[in-house]
């Protein structure tokens, strides 16, 4: 099934599932099943405590309750769960529904309000999901997952959507290539510590073959080694590859002194190197 273009219109719009109202007010029991005749704001801070002491079945029946109620959290927290298949079967389906619950909603959506980093956050993973769609259920729809990333990066500052904007700006997924903007929104994604942003930025400033970035190869490569270094698991291996590429048409020098410059940044934890 499509999904309907009111989500985007929906998401004018906090913190995420770490920060939960104060255990001052946790009525129910630790350990204990949750009371649905409990508040949200309680199921959901009994959801918490239950999941953080690995009771993911307890966890899962009060943010169930929580997010029945209307909790964004809860609803936000639900939709994780079935997407990593974290305690419960993986069901990306489910999740998509639980994401789309959450932004559609027009309430306390601002983005400053105290929903402010679920909605966002859900509006990414709605552009992820549209961008590889759900088989059987979500069609894949590069456009509308470029719409939803381009509101999550510009409304809400969200650096991974700033990444995904730009990647697809730069490959023309979803749209016209724009190479300028891309450049924009990768070097904002970068600036606030976005690993892939900054991988795919260096890459571009050593490659010096787009128009809107000018090459300086030493920085570049600076940038794609630190990345590499900082990388999680899930993105080694295509920055392994940007990095290596680049490194076997380097000149030596260039080699030397990216690596100097790399290991310095690294020493001093002082950024990406985006500094002129």
């Amino acid at each position: 099934m499509r999904t309907s273009s009111r989500l985007l219109l929906a998401c004018v719009a906090g913190t995420l599932f770490a920060a939960v109202p104060a255990a001052k007010a946790f009525a129910l029991d630790p350990g204990a099943m949750a009371d649905p005749n409990a508040s949200p704001i309680e199921l959901f801070a009994h959801g918490f405590q239950a999941y953080k002491r690995g009771e993911k079945d307890v966890a899962f029946q009060s943010l169930r309750y929580a997010a029945d109620k209307g909790h964004r959290g809860a609803c936000w927290k639900l939709a994780r769960m079935y997407a990593d298949g974290d305690g419960v079967p993986e069901d990306d389906y489910e999740a998509f529904r639980l994401f789309e619950t959450i932004v559609r909603d027009p309430e306390e959506t601002g983005a400053n309000g105290t929903n402010a980093a679920y909605v966002a956050s859900a509006v990414v993973a709605l552009g992820d999901y549209l961008r590889r769609g759900i088989p059987g259920h979500v069609e894949t729809d590069l456009p509308r997952a470029r719409q939803f990333y381009f509101h999550a990066a510009s409304y809400f500052g969200n650096p991974k959507a700033q990444f995904e904007l730009g990647r697809m700006m730069l490959e023309g997924e979803g749209g016209r290539v724009n190479s300028k903007q891309a450049a924009r929104w990768l070097k904002l994604a970068a600036s606030k510590g976005h690993i892939g942003a900054q991988a795919l930025l260096g890459y571009l400033l050593f490659d010096g073959k787009t128009i809107a970035i000018e090459a300086e190869p030493v920085r570049g490569l600076a940038m794609l080694t630190m990345a590499l270094k900082r990388a999680k698991p899930d993105d080694r291996a295509w920055i392994r590859g940007l990095q290596e590429q680049a490194f076997g048409i380097a000149s030596e020098a260039t080699r030397r002194t990216a690596q100097s410059y790399a290991d310095q940044q690294m020493a001093s934890a002082s950024g990406p190197l985006l500094q002129n």
